[in-house]
This record gives C-alpha cells, structure tokens and sequence, in this order.
C-alpha cells in the first residue's frame, strides 16, 4: 500500500503483531480505531472470541468479560472494495450495518462471505481497515488456543490472550 499509512504496533501476551491501516480505503474507521489506540482504550483487554478456521476477535471486553464502554457506532465501509483475506484487520459489528464501534477482528483464513455483497442488513458485510505486516505466527498461535464456554460466551480462550497495549507507531 502506501508510506502515510498509519501502523499499528498490539502487544499481546504471546507476542506483537503489527498491522498497516487503509487510510485511504476507510478513513472513517481507520480514524477511529486510532482514537482507541492513542486513548489507551485496548490496554488490558482480550482476545474474547477465537475460532480456529474464521478469525480471532477482540477490543471490546477484559478478562472477566465485562465490556468496556465504547464511543459512538460508526458507518460501515465494507463497499471500500478490501476483502476479508487471511491476515486482514475488519470491524466486528452486530446484525446492524452500522454498529462496529471498538471491537476488530483478525481474519485468520479467507472469509469472503464477510465481503461487501449488496446493500441489504444480512449482505453489507463487514469492513476491512487493515492487514497484518508481521506477526501472523502469533495471530496463528492466537487461533490455536484452547476455547470454551464462560459467561454466556462462546469460544472464550481458557487461558486469557490478552492485548497488554497498542500504539501507534511512525
């Protein structure tokens, strides 16, 4: 992509991941996750939802899963043209088109079902603002964890995988 890219450095508790924001492809979503990064707001949170074939999942809750208050919801640009590839950053969101406001989500295999396909609520698709520049092994060994139910959660990692900090890095 291009140099003006912001990069994003996640600290997790088996090792760093660094992505590489689409300023230009979702400057909206890209502005925002940058306003929780600078703001501290993923310090201490987890990786609450892991899925093995589908993607790893968090930013929103910490390890008594209690969520974290977020800011306001924010438009969806799923029509940006990006596809949830393996090793893409997208939104996570609920069944509302325009509802993605904290929580991201790691593509750990490809999920072009997640992809823009038509302007309906079950087919506007979920928004990739990002990929992974290095750090796939530990977004792999993310996506290895044991998971279970807790607190009327699915596919909670039994031991937390936590996101010790973010920042933005030049």
């Amino acid at each position: 992509m291009s140099e003006q890219n912001p990069q994003v450095v996640l600290e997790t508790s088996m090792g760093t991941i660094t992505v590489e924001l689409f300023r230009e492809q979702a400057p909206i979503t890209v502005k925002n996750f940058l306003s929780y990064v600078k703001e501290g707001f993923y310090d201490g949170l987890i990786f609450h939802r892991v899925i093995k074939e589908f993607m790893i999942q968090g930013g929103g809750l910490n390890e008594e899963l209690e969520q974290k208050k977020p800011k306001f919801a924010i438009k969806n640009e799923a029509t940006n043209g990006l596809s949830n590839k393996r090793g893409t950053l997208a939104m996570a969101r609920t069944a509302l088109v325009d509802s993605a406001t904290c929580q991201f989500f790691i593509n750990v295999v490809d999920n072009p079902f997640l992809d823009h396909q038509g302007k309906q609520q079950d087919r506007f698709g979920y928004c990739v603002f990002g990929q992974v520049l290095e750090g796939m092994d530990v977004v792999d060994e993310i996506r290895s964890v044991k998971t279970g139910k807790q607190k009327g959660h699915t596919d909670v990692p039994v031991e937390p995988v936590f996101i010790k900090t973010a920042r933005v890095i030049a």
